[in-house]
């Protein structure tokens, strides 16, 4: 029987407002700000083979993940085996290809005694037990420290939940009341997702509807697989560094060849550094969730988001390094350095091929900053919060300011929420001027966020771009470093490096600045009045725009143009 395509984008858009709909839900209902606020959740559709039909618009490394864990709980529980009101709990990277933190429930949808398909959500909780608050040591030397494993077990079993099990798990986390609340709003996500799939059916008729389930997933592989035909053939190949793996400064290297042919294109990461003893080792899954997205974003950005994605990419991880460890190395900043590493050489690789369709190299980190320890009435609290930077200029537009770019798509939380809920006073958020990379294009700037800490706690500070520069591209130069300061009281400040879990005494001050993105083109091609507007907004400082840009600006902040044009046609200033 043949695809209408008329229905076929009808279904497919009401499968995309049902994903959705689970993640209103969710953030709606959580407890903590890291979801409810900052939205660090994914919500999704499934075959009833585990298959990704349609996931909601939240973050980009999820579109690898989700699909991994799923498959990979259905070997444990065999779509056949499972039943209504079941559903399933994990967290485990070695199986889910996550981190601990990301806990994931998954349930089977059916109509009548037939199995419809499969809807699951993922969910960053603010800690999972470990050695530190949050759960995002930067000195883990193996997963255990990290946090409570949870292989796939059920969670409920024909409507009943697992009150036994859920008591286990409360009782080995920091922050038991904000668990039971988040784990209850995953619950709540995944009812009204199957609640919506099983009313669509009823409308189209089962049969149909898992028809269409499948013609979705196809059409999104032909469609790729078109626009994969719009790039050069070749061999391209890029390496970039991760700056250490929190227990040493150690550059390690990651390398990509991107072979572009005429059956799809293959991503080779031979080359790559062995696992590292620190946590930034990325699983298969995340590796996985790095390529689809990077090749999605150059060759069909708009193309939803589905399980057809893959099927004409090949990726190889050789086993053993860092972008494929093996069991216990420790992953949990994978996530938040590796994975936009990761992504940063994709990018690299395909610039070469069709540099007007790649951004220059962004923040390069999700800039990770965990205070945790007991607030005035004794309790344990657990403040985790992911920064943005720069994004990369791009040929015809300049890069965002102080947004989350590539593997990450989540929200801030709030100064007012922060104050509230944890014993910490915000003395400063912003834009960092100057830290974007000048450029015909310019990079975004970075953000600064300054927080004291009221008691004494655990910092922990993951960022990357403190040592290697955000890349320019086509003559733009680089994006400022990140840095981070911290002070003791009756103390100077201190640079700290870029990763590092410390317990520090109530009334020290950090401040963490992330990096800028790179630029794009010959900054002197810049167009003058570009120039003059980021100065009065305070992105660019005058010294920077007649250094960089070769614009001079009198002290109304306007174009002196004979001036501009001598300047301008001095020698350009080198990278």
């Amino acid at each position: 029987m043949e695809i209408d395509p008329v229905t076929l984008e009808v279904l497919r858009n009401a499968l995309q407002a049902i994903a959705e709909e689970m993640g209103v839900t969710l953030t709606r209902t959580a407890l903590s700000p890291n979801i409810k606020d900052r939205r660090d959740c994914s919500t999704a559709i499934y075959t009833a083979r585990g298959e990704l039909v349609a996931q909601a618009e939240h973050i980009p490394l999820h579109l690898g993940l989700m699909p991994t864990v799923v498959k990979k709980t259905l070997e444990f529980y065999p779509p056949e085996t499972l039943r209504p009101g079941d559903t399933i709990i994990i967290n485990d990277p070695y199986i889910s290809g996550s981190h601990l933190p990301d806990i994931c429930l998954i349930s089977p949808v059916f109509m009548g005694e037939e199995l419809l398909g499969i809807v699951a959500n993922l969910a960053h909780h603010v800690d999972v037990g470990g050695m530190v608050p949050g759960s995002m040591a930067t000195t883990a030397t193996e997963i255990f420290q990290e946090g409570i494993r949870i292989p796939p077990v059920k969670l409920s079993q024909g409507g009943k939940l697992n009150e036994e099990l859920l008591r286990v798990l409360a009782q080995n986390v920091r922050n038991a009341a904000t668990f039971w609340g988040d784990i209850q709003a995953q619950i709540a996500a995944n009812t009204v997702g199957a609640r919506r799939l099983a009313e669509l059916a009823a409308r189209v008729g089962g049969a149909e509807l898992k028809r269409y389930l499948r013609a979705v997933i196809d059409y999104a592989a032909r469609r790729f697989r078109k626009a994969l035909k719009e790039l050069p053939p070749g061999i391209y190949t890029f390496t970039d560094y991760l700056e250490g793996d929190g227990l040493t400064a150690d550059p390690i290297r990651i390398t990509a060849t991107v072979t572009i042919g005429e059956e799809g294109l293959k991503v080779d990461f031979t080359g790559t550094s062995p696992q590292v003893r620190g946590p930034v080792n990325a699983t298969r899954g995340v590796t996985l969730a790095c390529v689809y997205y990077a090749v999605k974003a150059v060759c069909d950005p708009e193309l939803p988001a589905s399980e057809g994605i893959a099927y004409p990419l090949t990726v190889i991880t050789p086993p053993g390094t860092l972008v494929n460890p093996t069991f216990p190395a420790p992953v949990a900043h994978a996530n938040i350095n590796t994975a936009q590493r990761i992504a940063d050489v994709v990018f690299g690789a395909l610039a070469q091929a069709v540099p007007e369709r790649v951004a220059a190299a962004g923040t390069g980190s999700m800039s990770n900053f965990a205070i945790g320890g007991l607030d005035s009435r004794g309790r344990y609290y657990s403040y985790i919060e992911t920064y943005g930077g720069g994004q990369g200029g791009k040929c015809g537009q300049d890069g965002m300011d102080g947004v989350h770019v590539n593997m990450t798509n989540t929200l801030n939380t709030p100064v007012e929420v922060i104050e509230m809920e944890y014993p910490l006073l915000v003395a400063r958020y912003g834009l960092v001027p100057d830290s974007g990379g000048p450029g015909e294009y310019r990079g975004g700037c970075g953000l600064c966020r300054e927080i004291t800490l009221l008691r004494e706690a655990t910092v922990s500070v993951s960022t990357e771009r403190s040592s290697f520069t955000p890349w320019g591209l086509a003559g733009g130069l680089p994006g400022r470093n990140s840095r981070c300061l911290l002070k003791r009281p009756g103390c100077d400040w201190e640079v700290m490096p870029g990763k590092f879990t410390l317990t520090v005494p109530a009334g020290t001050t950090v401040i963490l600045e992330t990096a800028g993105g790179g630029g794009f083109g010959d900054p002197r091609a810049r167009a003058p009045e570009a120039v003059r507007r980021d100065v009065k907004n305070g992105l660019v400082s005058r010294e920077a725009a007649l250094a960089d840009y070769g614009v001079v600006l009198n002290e109304d902040c306007e174009i002196d143009w004979i001036a501009t044009q001598a300047k301008r046609r001095e020698t350009k200033r080198l990278p």
